[in-house]
């Protein structure tokens, strides 16, 4: 079809009411296309990974990044983002100075985009992303973590969290709470929301829980 014959068609359909036909065509190839982006950048890395512990990738919003770096304020050392995304909060940690700033991502389709925004910036082999399962990572020598991750797998999670991270660890967790632990400190309203929580004080507070049911 020359450019002629093109100017034509399109003249032709914009004189025309698309119809109910035009509009399930429409919906069809739009559905092929959301389809195509979730088997081809989503759905990778999931399939090993039971169902009740996949994370569907939601980024995070410039105002979450900012409220997981106010919470980690004042701290240093190693920064870690279970289920990194495109790696946005890694690169902002970098950038506030926490060494080493690793995110850990099963998608390799996100370990690759999360490695050209940090090129784009100019930081590409100062952070580091590395494409495994969070839930396989060990982090005892973790003091500094974020997780942006569905509330069905965040009870799974604190016990992963209290049985290796340390006790001057600080985790900070956007969208939802971690659900039985109390929090810190908390910034930031509705879906913006984040939450601190510092491990000694969550043991602490899991240690006292016996002596108050006693009482």
């Amino acid at each position: 079809m020359d450019q002629h014959d093109l100017e034509e068609r399109t003249a032709e359909l914009q004189g025309k009411s698309l119809g109910g036909w035009g509009l399930l065509q429409i919906a069809g190839c739009t559905g092929l296309v959301t389809y195509a982006v979730w088997a081809g950048i989503l759905m990778p890395g999931f399939r090993k990974v039971p169902l009740k512990l996949q994370v569907p990738y939601i980024p995070a919003s410039s105002q979450q990044v900012e409220n997981v770096m106010a919470l980690l304020k004042g701290r240093s050392g190693k920064m870690v983002d279970l289920g990194s995304g495109d790696g946005r909060i890694v690169l902002e940690a970098y950038k506030r100075g926490f060494q080493p700033a690793i995110g850990y991502e099963l998608n390799p389709w996100l370990v690759r985009l999360s490695n050209f925004y940090a090129w784009k910036a100019g930081y590409h082999r100062k952070v580091s992303y590395q494409r495994k399962d969070l839930w396989k990572v060990r982090l005892h020598d973790c003091v500094n973590i974020s997780v942006f991750l569905a509330p069905s797998v965040l009870a799974l999670l604190e016990t992963k969290l209290l049985a290796e991270l340390p006790d001057e660890a600080r985790v900070i967790a956007g969208r939802f709470p971690l659900p039985t632990w109390a929090p810190s400190h908390i910034v930031g309203e509705g879906v913006n929301r984040a939450w601190a929580y510092d491990l000694r004080t969550v043991r602490q507070a899991a240690q006292n829980k016996p002596q108050e049911s006693a009482v």
